[in-house]
């Protein structure tokens, strides 16, 4: 977890479909709420299908990725019977984390993009009305090194026991 960092550059060499099915496998695996299992994922590699994502997300460094992974969820599928909650967002936030992490883990860089124009991504890549696109990440070869994270709050400033 300390090593993944926001990378914004990447080389031109393709990532393998063998570590793109790898962190597919570890998004898959994420828990959901009642295990509805709500999520879905389109992978970009074709240039003219990047280039459609440009109006949702238009920085170059992110549509010159070797490949754009959009994390999707079908709300209906998703629980939420209990106090009014949208757990199908925590849901598929598990599983970008842990596609990021995987990603991480074998050598590729990512970028937890979320503040994009959702309307824009859907009409680009096709997806259904009913859809919602929580994230999108680059997914590639580092073409720039990051040493380890180390800019957080101390625990001391983050945890409580038993009360505030």
């Amino acid at each position: 977890m300390q090593k993944r960092r926001s990378i914004r550059k990447y080389g031109k060499k393709l990532v393998e479909t063998e570590k793109i099915n790898k962190v597919l496998e570890a998004a898959r695996l994420g828990p959901s709420a009642a295990n509805r299992q709500p999520c879905h994922f389109i992978v970009v590699t074709e240039d003219a299908a990047k280039a459609s994502l440009k109006e949702a997300y238009g920085a170059d460094w992110f549509l010159e990725a070797p490949v754009i992974i959009v994390g999707c969820v079908d709300p209906k599928v998703a629980w939420s019977k209990i106090f009014g909650g949208e757990y199908w967002k925590v849901d598929a936030a598990i599983a970008m984390q842990n596609l990021i992490l995987a990603a991480t883990e074998l050598g590729l860089g990512t970028c937890w993009i979320a503040a994009f124009k959702e309307a824009a991504a859907k009409k680009a890549l096709n997806i259904p009305r009913h859809i919602r696109v929580v994230a999108m990440t680059p997914l590639g070869y580092p073409e720039e090194e990051k040493g380890p994270t180390t800019d957080r709050r101390p625990l001391s400033e983050m945890v409580h026991y038993n009360k505030w």
